[in-house]
């Protein structure tokens, strides 16, 4: 089979500028504006000659080679600043690369950002015929393909709306339709399935297995492991710049979950995406007491416990919403617990800043480790999520109706029961 994508030693680096020593004397302010222009110049002239050691280069890929055939849907997984974007940007033509080559045979269309394209000033009906114009698409293609845009999309009541009123989650439907109907030969999507609804996810999930099974390649890179599983045969792992990991999608995402059980950087909530508006500051597992929990047992009542704060809200609005989502060790997500979908009365109004609990009577899992993403939506739009916000590490314990466990090849749930006989 042919191949699509060539990537050959691909890097990337960028410099990085550092802090000025500021003047602590006034005599000292006045001396700094006379020589600052030779200091300009200076650093004009330095910038093609830095070297390879210098503290300002940052490496954002460093020596990347792969290959993808006709019709191949590839996984890119890794945690932020790993280097996914910037690769995503160099396949897409956005960004030029700083050594090796790219080779694409084919028209690329490519889905980065949300809303990407969109003039917001514009209605959802004449970004529609913009974007696809940019994109590479006739208007004879567009008006032949307006109605499955439109459809696919579900904005169809908003469409003669500006899109600077649209929210996130109807941008990226609409972009999704436009990229998904110009029927490329390489698709290229970044993470914009964390912004849709189930529904949507749904629907973009078929339209990509729709679009492989029609020859086309797909480059898919998502924070969801699940999806990636389910819909990429083949997957990379990137860390800090370097292709780590090139392998069957199980082992790749097995890979990084490994790294991340491994690491100490649980409160580091890099990994993360959201407008920002409200943000998620830490997290804890706590017992009845409060008391920071590192393993739960199976079968034992605790909580979760969450910090936020937000710069924009006096008081959180109404339909903000708290949701953990619990995760296999492959990616998989096994349940989720919500303030959206729990019968007890969520508090009506929240501070700007503070701490909110959720409490589960029962864990239910069998021993192994898990992962928990958390989140915080305003109706439809994402705030803050964040990928593996805490490890959740269950250990043996006393479960309703069981006289001891079984083992992890009956599944990760227990149910309560009682056997009787007639």
């Amino acid at each position: 089979m042919a191949s699509v994508i060539e990537v050959k030693e691909l890097s990337k680096k960028y410099r990085i500028s550092k802090p000025e020593k500021q003047a602590d004397t006034f005599a000292g302010t006045i001396l700094k504006g006379l020589k600052q222009p030779f200091d300009n110049l200076r650093q004009i002239h330095g910038l093609s000659q830095v070297g390879e050691d210098d503290e300002s280069i940052f490496w954002a890929l460093k020596d990347v080679s792969f290959n993808v055939n006709e019709g191949e849907v590839l996984g890119i997984i890794g945690h932020n600043g790993a280097g996914k974007s910037t690769l995503l940007k160099i396949l897409s033509r956005i960004t030029e690369p700083t050594a090796g080559e790219v080779r694409i045979y084919g028209r690329v269309a490519a889905l980065l950002e949300v809303g990407t394209g969109f003039h917001p000033e514009l209605t959802g009906r004449e970004n529609v015929y913009m974007n696809g114009t940019i994109l590479g698409m006739t208007k004879k293609e567009i008006d032949r393909k307006f109605d499955a845009i439109v459809d696919f999309s579900g904005v169809e009541k908003h469409l003669d709306t500006v899109v600077k009123f649209y929210s996130s989650g109807m941008k990226v439907r609409l972009g999704f339709a436009v990229a998904a109907h110009l029927e490329p030969e390489v698709l290229i999507i970044d993470e914009v399935l964390a912004v849709g609804d189930a529904e949507f996810q749904s629907k973009c999930l078929g339209k990509m297995e729709s679009v492989a099974k029609n020859g086309r390649t797909i480059i898919f890179v998502s924070h969801d492991l699940g999806a990636i599983q389910s819909l990429c045969p083949k997957s990379i792992l990137l860390h800090r710049g370097l292709l780590t990991h090139y392998d069957n999608s199980d082992v790749v995402v097995s890979a990084y979950l490994n790294k991340s059980l491994t690491s100490n950087d649980a409160q580091d909530f890099s990994n993360r995406f959201g407008n920002g508006n409200i943000k998620i500051l830490a997290a804890e597992i706590t017992d009845e007491s409060g008391n920071k929990l590192s393993e739960v047992q199976t079968g034992q009542k605790f909580s979760i416990q969450i910090s936020y704060a937000s710069e924009k809200y006096n008081q959180l609005p109404p339909f903000t919403y708290f949701h953990v989502f619990c995760k296999s060790h492959s990616g998989v997500k096994l349940f989720v617990l919500s303030s959206k979908y729990s019968i007890s009365d969520m508090i009506s109004s929240l501070n700007s800043n503070g701490r909110i609990r959720c409490e589960v009577e029962s864990l239910p899992l069998l021993p192994g480790n898990y992962h928990i993403d958390i989140c915080c939506k305003l109706s439809e739009d994402t705030e803050d999520y964040v990928y593996d916000a805490l490890k959740l590490n269950v250990i043996s314990g006393r479960f309703p109706g069981y006289s001891r466990l079984p083992n992890n090849t009956a599944g990760s749930f227990l149910i309560k029961q009682s056997w009787s006989s007639s």
